[in-house]
């Protein structure tokens, strides 16, 4: 009885501190300028802190504007103890590092110690620069450049990572040849292995009171059991996941397997180069591989198309996939029995030695079921299915349900777990995140976003659309689209749910602005990257951008430079994914509808996500145009509507132009003000 009386105690304390702090005469207030009070941050902040002095799980959706990053940093900087805070992507990551946490911590007076973690891809390494700048295999003379660049970056940074480095773009080919892989670190053998910045990272994360991770870098490290978050977790008292919508995906990817064509060709040129090297006389090395590298490109020639997903059950058993499979099985084999011979003549042979192993192990887990079985309870179900890129075949092997692995995680020491983002709930209900994720009966409460949409915001359906599935259907959206557009004065997002109507899109668009001669500028997704297409459209003020899933979430443009959101479909994943027909076939086994229960769920969240682009503080007003028409005509429409901002809501044109027309007044009466 008496821990019960001291939990009770505690969390009256933290309840009092956390007012204190977020009050309009707080310290937030006084010390960060800009800074408003929320009631329901200050409410989220003390369920944050209760679950911390618990040792309990937190389920938190925060509507937009919440202010939920402070609304966790503060109780876990205070009371969290050894604090993982793991992240959406690499830029919010460094978000939270550079900025948050230090002025959260400056504010608390918090004598906390911060560790920023990435995946070892991206931190230099001192033995592949070395090797790179002696090999000189550089396919362009924009690399030698880089190259140089980063070759004096070496010698000054402390740190190693690359997004220091912001003359060389992260998408360049030549980091490739200067950061390290699972698979091509020497680890304790290199002689590097001191001043390694991967290292250095991993000691500084574990002396750390709060380390800031991204997920996939979480959940790689968990299934790869590499050292990193692997050696990290059993000491942490908190673990905070924010953008915690993207984890079942996230997820997913890591505790499945994949094996790629690609990474067998790699690991030839690389058992060619070491042997040649170092044991000359120890085969016929080109001939060793040629077989390898010929069964690997065969099988990617098994499929003509481009860019396919097949579950190996639609694989037609007439396919040279099969044959070809087990060619490539044998000649891996053949490899192995040399490299096992050689290994001991060079620490690099016996590395590809270990990489053929783990890819012939991966090839040979498969069969000619399409959903394999679990062997126990823990395990999940796999469906194996394949994927075709332009020059490489990649075969997964998927778990339908992360839930048991990821509930394996969790077990032992106990600690607080929350879980927070803008979109986890449908109307409130948590129950399908609940499902994906296996967290049960755990507490889940939802916080709404404290805009007044009504009075900001509008949601237009246009009338006498298509269908979706038809031929106009695209012309149709262009046509709806475009006097929005122009009455909006371009600062438009047009969100796409596929990458090909974002080429037909921008390609009708471009030749429409050049025949009617509008001089909005355009921005497509592709033709540059993420953050220098939004920086670009920031300055312009009256751009417009188009792009497919990763301009959906995690982008944030507030002003008068985006008062338009335009969405071409309802984002439902497309049914013939092989992973989601294998989920959805499993539901129904169980007696579930997979559209209500996983599809409907699904595309809502991500629909919410793709809305919450247009108002990102109080005084933003825009059009959030949804162009599907199936949000009216389909039963299940009320449901996404529902699920969507409180906006003022329109299905004639004409209320939009009246609505941009008294936004342009009002922002033209501010000005002159001003």
């Amino acid at each position: 009885m008496s821990n019960i009386n001291q939990e009770q105690d505690s969390t009256g304390t933290h309840d009092r501190e956390v007012e204190q702090i977020f009050s309009p005469q707080g310290v937030l207030s006084l010390s960060i300028s800009g800074y408003r009070h929320r009631a329901a941050q200050t409410e989220m902040a003390k369920a944050v802190a209760h679950a911390i002095a618990t040792q309990t799980t937190l389920i938190a959706e925060a509507g937009t504007g919440t202010g939920k990053t402070y609304a966790y940093l503060m109780p876990a900087l205070l009371w969290g103890g050894k604090v993982i805070v793991s992240t959406g992507t690499k830029n919010l990551q460094d978000q939270l590092f550079l900025r948050d946490i230090p002025t959260i911590r400056k504010v608390l007076k918090a004598p906390v110690t911060v560790a920023l973690l990435k995946g070892r891809s991206n931190y230099l390494c001192h033995y592949h620069l070395e090797r790179t700048l002696q090999n000189g295999r550089l396919s362009s003379r924009e690399d030698v450049g880089y190259l140089r660049d980063i070759s004096r970056f070496m010698k000054t940074t402390s740190t190693g990572d690359k997004s220091e480095l912001v003359r060389v773009p992260e998408s360049a080919t030549v980091w490739n040849l200067v950061t390290s892989s699972k698979d091509t670190c020497m680890g304790s053998e290199c002689q590097y292995y001191q001043d390694c910045f991967v290292m250095k990272a991993r000691k500084e994360a574990q002396q750390a009171d709060v380390v800031v991770v991204n997920h996939h870098l979480f959940f790689a490290d968990l299934a790869l059991k590499e050292t990193g978050i692997a050696e990290l977790l059993p000491t942490a008292n908190t673990v905070i996941f924010d953008e915690a919508h993207q984890l079942p995906d996230t997820a997913t990817l890591f505790f499945g397997e994949s094996v790629s064509t690609s990474q067998i060709l790699e690991l030839c040129r690389d058992v060619l180069a070491e042997g040649l090297s170092h044991a000359r006389d120890g085969a016929e090395w080109a001939k060793l591989v040629a077989p390898v590298e010929r069964s690997a490109r065969d099988l990617r020639l098994a499929f003509p198309q481009d860019s396919i997903r097949l579950a190996l059950a639609q694989i037609a058993t007439s396919s040279v996939f099969f044959p070809e499979l087990d060619n490539l099985k044998l000649h891996m084999q053949a490899l192995i029995d040399v490299l096992e011979k050689q290994a001991e003549r060079a620490e690099t042979i016996e590395q590809c030695r270990v990489r053929a192993m783990q890819l012939s192990q991966q090839l040979h887990g498969w069969n000619s079921s399409d959903v394999v079985k679990p062997k126990n309870a823990d395990e999940p179900e796999c469906v194996l299915w394949v994927e075709a890129y332009a020059s490489a075949l990649q075969l997964h092997r998927t778990p339908l349900s992360i839930a048991p692995i990821f509930n394996k995680q969790r077990e032992g020491t106990p600690r607080a777990w929350i879980f927070t983002s803008a979109t986890m709930a449908v109307k409130n209900d948590f129950s399908h995140y609940v499902a994906q994720m296996g967290l049960g009966d755990e507490f889940a409460k939802a916080w709404p976003s404290p805009f007044n949409y009504e009075q900001q915001g509008m949601l237009y359906v246009p009338e006498n659309m298509p269908q979706p599935n038809t031929r106009e259907y695209s012309d149709a959206v262009l046509s709806a689209a475009l006097p929005v557009i122009e009455a909006a004065g371009g600062k438009t997002f047009l969100l796409c749910t596929t990458l090909k109507a974002v080429k037909y899109s921008a390609e009708q668009l471009r030749q429409i602005f050049s025949d009617k001669k509008i001089a909005f500028p355009l921005f497509v997704q592709g033709e540059a990257g993420r953050n220098e297409l939004l920086d670009r459209f920031r300055t312009a003020g009256n751009g417009v951008l188009i792009g497919s899933q990763s301009f959906w979430e995690g982008v944030d443009v507030r002003g008068a430079a985006l008062s338009l959101v335009i969405i071409d479909k309802l984002p439902f994943a497309p049914p013939d994914d092989p992973v989601l027909s294998a989920r959805i076939a499993a539901m129904e086994r169980q007696g579930l509808n997979g559209f209500m229960h996983h599809q409907l769920p699904e595309a809502i969240i991500n629909l919410k996500q793709g809305a919450g682009r247009l108002i990102r503080d109080e005084s933003d007003k825009g059009v959030l145009m949804i162009c599907d028409p199936r949000l009216i005509s389909k039963p299940y429409g009320k449901r996404i509507w529902q699920s969507l901002p409180a906006f003022a809501r329109t299905r004639v044109q004409g209320d939009v132009l009246q609505f941009f027309a008294k936004l342009a007044t009002e922002r033209a009466t501010e000005i002159n003000i001003q």
